[in-house]
């Protein structure tokens, strides 16, 4: 099995890389559908709902947010709780599809989790911080909420040292398309 790892900063795109990828060519394990996954949980929700203090149930993902506006250090807490989780979940992954010629994986933190010798080929796709702001705010997003979670993750130039390719993603999906294909064509 040849392991192909997905990262990239907010909003550079690489949920839409991962699809393109992976689509017809190997499974996806997406850390971002895990963790989301998670909070749909009530085991979950109550774990947090207890490390956070919070004080109210309902509109849950708000006021975790709200949280993590009000003090950073509030993201670092989040991540104790949910990377392991998440790691745990990926290992399981691969024992599910050994067998596949190709595994797809979308992993935001990828580089700064130190998860780079679980893969074969790590492709960074990386965007301008303007447009990424951009992409992020048309999701919901808010500027600060951006500035903090970008703060947290490396600079594109300290992750391109661990990465075997990087996809610029400032244009279309056809580009995109295109340049990942490419890519995948030196493997397949």
């Amino acid at each position: 099995m040849k392991k192909i790892g997905i990262t990239g900063s907010i909003a550079s795109g690489k949920s839409t890389a991962s699809k393109i990828l992976s689509i017809k060519r190997g499974p996806l394990f997406s850390a971002d559908f895990v963790v989301k996954k998670l909070y749909a949980q009530k085991k979950f929700k109550n774990l947090i709902f207890r490390k956070f203090k919070l004080k109210s149930k309902t509109n849950f993902k708000k006021i975790l947010k709200l949280k993590i506006q009000e003090n950073k250090d509030n993201v670092i807490k989040l991540e104790k709780i949910i990377h392991p989780l998440v790691r745990k979940e990926m290992k399981n992954f691969i024992k599910i599809n050994n067998d596949k010629p190709f595994c797809f994986f979308e992993i935001p933190l990828l580089i700064e989790s130190k998860l780079m010798k679980y893969f074969d080929v790590i492709i960074l796709i990386k965007a301008n911080k303007k447009i990424r702001s951009k992409r992020f705010q048309l999701k919901g997003g808010s500027e600060k909420l951006f500035q903090i979670l970008n703060n947290k993750q490396l600079n594109d130039s300290k992750k391109m040292k661990y990465c075997d390719h990087v996809v610029v993603n400032e244009k279309n999906i056809n580009v995109l398309k295109k340049n990942l294909l490419d890519i995948f064509k030196l493997y397949a």
